[in-house]
């Protein structure tokens, strides 16, 4: 997966650089992940439960790196 988000993000400019470092779930999203983490916690996720809970954290993961590679992007054209 790290090879296909390295090659994703060498397709930003520096617009859509910056649209990647302001991205932020949608309410919704990040309610249902609050609750699908404290019914983990407590270990009570049912398998389509933890099987959606998975799939979230692998997504914000994803973006998370994406943004990572963004702000770099960033980073080096300022300092250019």
């Amino acid at each position: 997966m790290d090879r296909l988000i390295e090659s994703l993000s060498r397709c930003f400019d520096l617009d859509t650089a910056r649209a990647v470092t302001e991205l932020r779930h949608d309410e919704l999203v990040w309610r249902r992940m609050e609750e699908l983490g404290a019914k983990a916690s407590d270990g009570r996720l049912s398998p389509e439960e933890d099987g959606e809970y998975e799939a979230l954290i692998e997504v914000s993961d994803v973006i998370a790196t994406l943004q990572l590679k963004a702000r770099e992007k960033l980073a080096k054209a300022k300092a250019a």
